[in-house]
């Protein structure tokens, strides 16, 4: 098992990517926390784990705030005894239209949860990672932060400042034995924002827009994120730090 007995926290883990990452990372051994702010699909996905024969329970914490991110921080270490991994994969966007349509309100929430949940992740896990002796973030970016499409501007940018972001930390945290990764998915229809991302309902002409930029000629999965996450989780990454691992069936545009 790849990641046996480490302690992980997936932010956002009641359903899609999320709740994907958070069961494949349990199947190989980790006791995983489960947040998302919907207790209802938390507690479901967490269920589903220990069904399975895997280790898992739910917290329900809002990331972008403070003293939620903190107390989801220091749960794991009361359950588990150490935090080895934060995964932050919550995320949010607004609807693809142009850029001078979408409200302040808008861009403040995209920001708020893409990028401030990062911030709030690094401010109260590296304390702790540093008196372990060392810890792992790993960050759900996306191919948007690297090559945008018109009509998702701002959270286009959100997610550009999350991989900058995170590869800053690498450099500044190496020292402390912590490393700092990204995941860039691409399009995947199966999440709960995948018509906001699309612009509307996902009829055959918009599925067909966004599977011609893919040339291995399918969407992305929740278990082709999850097996990158597990891959940067486990030992076998110990000296992988400050990269991006697209799981994008080689977009193109």
């Amino acid at each position: 098992m790849r990641v046996n007995g480490k302690s992980i926290i997936v932010t956002g883990a009641g359903g899609g990517i999320g709740a994907g990452i958070a069961k494949r990372l349990a199947s190989e051994g980790a006791q995983v926390i489960v947040n998302d702010l919907d207790s209802r699909s938390g507690q479901k996905v967490a269920a589903q784990i220990v069904a399975a024969g895997g280790r898992a329970s739910f917290f329900q914490a809002d990331v972008t705030q403070t003293d939620q991110v903190q107390a989801l921080v220091a749960t794991a270490v009361q359950r588990h005894g150490v935090l080895d991994v934060m995964v932050n994969n919550a995320g949010w966007t607004h609807r693809n239209r142009p850029a001078l349509e979408v409200s302040e309100e808008e861009f403040d929430r995209c920001y708020s949860v893409n990028v401030k949940s990062i911030y709030l992740a690094t401010i109260h896990a590296t304390p702790v990672f540093r008196r372990q002796g060392g810890g792992c973030f790993i960050n759900i970016a996306s191919t948007a932060g690297i090559r945008p499409r018109p009509g998702l501007t701002w959270y286009n940018g959100s997610k550009g400042a999350v991989i900058v972001t995170s590869k800053s930390l690498a450099a500044e945290l190496g020292t402390d034995n912590i490393r700092v990764n990204c995941v860039n998915p691409v399009f995947n229809p199966d999440t709960g924002l995948s018509v906001e991302f699309a612009g509307g309902p996902l009829d055959d002409t918009r599925r067909a827009k966004f599977l011609s930029s893919i040339p291995l000629g399918r969407f992305s999965s929740a278990l082709d994120v999850a097996n990158a996450v597990l891959y940067l989780a486990s030992d076998e990454a110990s000296f992988i730090s400050g990269v991006c691992i697209e799981v994008d069936g080689a977009r193109c545009v």
